[in-house]
């Protein structure tokens, strides 16, 4: 999700802020001691049951999973009847779970996110009258073909757990039968009603929860900020709609000869290896009936391996665009590009284009891994958010951000769905990403300046010129604890990838990109800890990083260089430089000579490596320099007033 700055007003004790708190029902079925981390890994702070896992040897502190690392998973096929512009939406759904772990589970948690439009719900922000709905209604749950109370009532939210007739023992699996309903709210949000013929459906199953070797079930209550956490799992979902509307979701449309007619077939399958953007079915056709086979109803079947989520929308009059783009120079795989769109929304007839590039981009240069997945679709509607194989983002009159915001979104699909991150906790770990990739394809799309001057405006400015406290929270702090102040947005994003940026910064293209790549293949498919990616990257790179992680992500740290003295040497100057922000932020030495003319000389977060608080620099000139500043660029200073002296 993309998520803009804002001004954090209430102030977090730090000990809470750093209290690392086992999840509920993890402690009772692991008994092991802990283990402490090797000396060289000592100073990053690790939680209790992140040790305990160590210990089990299901993680290791080397980066890479453990002999003993497992995670469950679950088949899931899924019947779905949406009639519009009934909001009512009807679910069946057959679910083969299996407990890969080495724990007996004697109860299933469940997902029920839709219940945040449920009064009662707590939620990070108000709630209009059309975003309340009676939430989901679970109609009838068997486990193993008999009959089995579901929770239900006025205080059962978004993470109700219930308790098995019969324990999952390790190595078994369980079969769940459940049918439920429930009303698409209107306004804005991730799903609902995107106007009377146009539904946008999210979460719209009841999912069995993340069950994982360090925390347990996931019971995090949805409160509408933080985001997800999900299992990688198989899907089989058919969509009944009525003829004349197109049904878009993740997976593979098995079926498209059956629901399409001839032309607007042909027009599909084509776009499915073509360069070029095609009008697939535009408005006049929808409307006109020439789209869709005849009805009633028709019955949309996706497909879809090893993925975290699937999220489908509907209409009867928005524009279908596609197109494709190799995504795999070694396979010659080609991914499909797709856009569905109200015909007024002039920024997304480029949208289809948007997606083909961003997919280009992010195989083959950042993060340089060829897109995992067979298309990808942007979809209108109101949230600016991602899911698989799906982005659900709104119309804008500015194209230049509309590009930037499906870019974004998309780039999520390596972070959190190919890498399996908890954003619940952890959104650091794809939010800080995404900004990273956004920022390096708008360098390519847009130019440094351009790119630059918004990443600042947009990404660091409001969190940087706030002064108070709670802005200064560590990033490791679980978003959970953060609730849903604004800290979260600037921890998830601007903090995080200005981290990742002075990574790249200091370890340059190619060990970058080695780096990254280890740790991506190292752990996609699974679910990584923060503490994984910390140690993987170390391991990967051939450098302790801990000075750096525990300084940028660990330390309650801001961004904050000061120029303290100046001397003049033989061959230029040497600078004494004090970070009293404690962000290690690399920065340029900028000396402006009486004529005009300026040296620019650049100094990676390396330069604090030895001495996090004081550096000394020698800068070779051979002119004298009438001021020396400090330029920190898109890393911007609290106080920049200090980071200028003039010379003598």
């Amino acid at each position: 999700m993309i998520n803009p700055q804002a001004s954090l007003r209430s102030l977090l004790a730090l000990a809470a802020a750093l209290a690392l708190v086992p999840a509920q029902g993890a402690a009772q079925q692991r008994t092991a001691a802990p283990a402490a981390a090797p000396a060289t890994h000592a100073q990053l702070q690790m939680p209790r049951d992140l040790q305990q896992a160590v210990a089990a040897g299901s993680r290791t502190v080397t980066g890479a999973p453990g002999p003993h690392y497992w995670q469950n998973h679950a088949r899931y096929d899924i019947d779905m009847v949406v009639n519009p512009p009934s909001p009512r939406v009807t679910g069946s759904e057959e679910v083969v779970y299996y407990n890969e772990s080495p724990d007996t589970l004697r109860q299933l948690g469940f997902k029920l996110i839709n219940n945040i439009h449920k009064p009662g719900t707590a939620r990070s922000r108000g709630a209009p009258p059309e975003f309340l709905t009676d939430g989901v209604q679970i109609d009838s749950f068997a486990v193993n073909g008999a009959a089995t109370p579901f929770p239900s009532g006025p205080m059962v939210f978004t993470s109700p757990q219930v308790k098995l007739p019969a324990p999952l023992l390790p190595g078994d699996s369980i079969r769940l039968a459940v049918r439920w309903h429930y009303d698409l709210a209107r306004g804005e949000g991730r799903e609902g009603i995107i106007d009377s013929t146009t539904f946008y459906a999210a979460y719209f199953y009841p999912e069995v929860a993340v069950y994982d070797d360090y925390q347990g079930w996931d019971d995090i209550e949805f409160n509408g900020r933080q985001e997800f956490y999900t299992d990688f799992n198989d899907y089989d979902l058919t969509v009944h709609a009525p003829a004349g509307y197109v049904v878009w979701a993740t997976g593979t449309l098995t079926n498209a000869n059956q629901l399409l007619q001839p032309a607007a077939l042909a027009r599909y399958q084509a776009s499915l290896s073509s360069d070029s953007v095609l009008h697939i079915a535009t408005r006049e056709q929808m409307l006109g009936r020439q789209v869709t086979t005849a009805g009633p109803t028709l019955a949309w079947h996706f497909t879809a391996s090893d993925v975290p989520d699937v999220a489908f929308g509907l209409s009867d009059h928005y524009d279908w665009d596609g197109t494709s783009v190799v995504v795999d120079d070694q396979t010659h795989r080609r991914a499909s590009a797709q856009a569905a769109f109200n015909d007024t929304a002039a920024d997304y007839h480029h949208m289809a284009e948007y997606v083909r590039r961003s997919l280009d981009y992010f195989s083959h240069e950042w993060p340089g891994v060829p897109y995992p997945y067979p298309k990808s679709t942007a979809f209108q509607g109101f949230a600016d958010m991602e899911y698989p194989m799906m982005i659900n983002d709104v119309a804008e009159s500015d194209t230049a951000m509309s590009r930037m915001i499906a870019e974004h979104e998309i780039a999520h699909t390596y972070m959190p769905f190919y890498m399996g991150i908890d954003q619940t906790r952890w959104g650091f770990m794809d939010e800080g990403w995404a900004t990273t990739f956004e920022y390096f394809i708008n360098r390519a799309n847009m130019g440094v300046p351009w790119t630059d001057s918004v990443f600042r405006a947009f990404r660091v400015s409001g969190w940087i010129h706030d002064p108070s406290p709670a802005e200064d929270v560590p990033i490791i702090t679980p978003e959970d604890v953060l609730g849903a102040s604004v800290s979260y947005a600037h921890n998830a994003y601007g903090k995080a990838a200005l981290g990742y940026l002075a990574l790249h910064d200091m370890l340059g293209d190619a060990a970058f990109r080695r780096a990254l790549h280890a740790y991506m293949d190292t752990w996609h498919g699974k679910h990584p800890s923060p503490w994984d990616f910390f140690y993987s990257i170390n391991k990967a790179s051939g450098r302790n990083l801990n000075w750096f992680w525990k300084a940028w992500y660990f330390d309650p740290s801001y961004i904050d260089l000061a120029l303290i003295k100046v001397q003049r040497s033989a061959d230029g100057y040497t600078l004494t430089v004090r970070n009293a922000g404690g962000m290690p932020a690399p920065f340029d030495v900028v000396l402006r000579s009486a004529d005009g003319s300026t040296q620019r000389v650049h100094q990676t977060a390396s330069v604090w490596e030895r001495n996090a608080a004081l550096a000394t620099v020698h800068v070779k000139s051979a002119r004298p320099a009438r001021s020396i500043t400090l330029d920190g660029g898109i890393w911007m200073d609290a106080t920049p007033g200090d980071n200028v002296r003039n010379v003598q």
